[in-house]
């Protein structure tokens, strides 16, 4: 099997061979992949960290060898075993490490991990590395209120972009899973694949295990949060506060539920998400009361999004 791995900060994802394709998601730093197909100037690959596949392009690839990769492989064993199933990574939205070798900066954005990582060194395909120390999480943050509003305040504004997962931009499943992964939680891609995961009994090795939690009431902070289209809003969510009927969040429906959006709770009447940008607004069991959309008519907002599941890491 050919393995490559980035050495450039970010390195776009597309769904077709051509720079004008959609891009799917990002290979960041230090992440690895399988090569799937070469077609010269791009390769076809599925990353190691999460499954996805898409087209890179393949100057922006570096390929390892047997020997690399085996190396790869012991430094990441031997982080998880000496930070408690965690791999450091970058914790701040935007770092910069500097090679030994030259002295040239590689910018490094927030998730990057590290698993060559000690105190201010990193080491990747042979070169080493130093870095900030305060800009690297060795170990996974305790899921708490405080700890979520202090890991998640620098990602306020952070500018929406489809397919992206870094500081720069991010989309709301790229942010979810960034932002998860600074506690340990190892998500899925997509918010449809984050919600699925609480549907298996089985576990998939990639990903952490995720429970259904049936209402709002019993949701602590971390939980995630999926929503549907506006345009799907049922019969009975009201258009805005001023048409308020609350109800609960049923425990099943009769089919699966339509899920494109996904947030994370910070306590019972705040979310936050990626949406335009990464923002704070008001929940309840409806969904997302936006002020973004409030107009004369409705001075408090309007629904844009309306909530159909909450899933717990455990």
């Amino acid at each position: 099997m050919v393995r490559v791995v980035a050495l450039h900060s970010v390195i776009p994802l597309r769904a077709e061979p051509s720079e004008t394709s959609e891009m799917l998601t990002q290979m960041l730093f230090a992440e690895t992949a399988d090569v799937l197909e070469d077609a010269r100037r791009w390769t076809r690959i599925r990353l190691h960290q999460d499954g996805q596949t898409g087209w890179a392009d393949t100057k922006m690839l570096t390929p390892m060898s047997d020997d690399d990769w085996v190396r790869h492989k012991s430094n990441e064993t031997l982080a998880l075993q000496a930070h408690n199933g965690f791999i450091p990574r970058i914790a701040r939205p935007m770092t910069h490490a500097v090679s030994e070798k030259n002295g040239q900066t590689v910018p490094l954005t927030v998730g990057t991990r590290l698993p060559s990582y000690s105190n201010g060194f990193f080491a990747l395909m042979g070169m080493r590395f130093r870095i900030n120390p305060s800009t690297v999480l060795v170990n996974p943050l305790p899921l708490t209120l405080d700890s979520l509003m202090q890991a998640t305040r620098f990602y306020l504004n952070t500018p929406y972009l489809w397919g992206g997962k870094n500081a720069m931009g991010m989309d709301c499943s790229g942010f979810t899973q960034i932002v998860c992964s600074l506690f340990g939680i190892s998500l899925p891609r997509n918010a449809s694949e984050q919600y699925s995961l609480s549907q298996v009994v089985t576990k998939n090795d990639l990903f952490s295990r995720v429970s259904p939690v049936y209402s709002l009431e019993h949701a602590m902070p971390g939980d995630l949060l999926f929503f549907d289209h506006p345009a799907q809003l049922d019969a009975d969510t009201p258009a805005s506060s001023t048409e308020i009927e609350r109800v609960p969040l049923p425990a099943t429906t009769d089919a699966p539920p339509h899920v494109t959006h996904v947030g994370i709770l910070l306590d019972k009447n705040n979310v936050i998400h990626c949406s335009g940008r990464v923002k704070i607004e008001h929940l309840d069991a409806h969904g997302i009361l936006s002020l973004d959309s409030a107009d004369a008519a409705h001075p408090d907002g309007r629904y844009t999004h309306h909530l159909v599941h909450i899933s717990r890491a455990v």
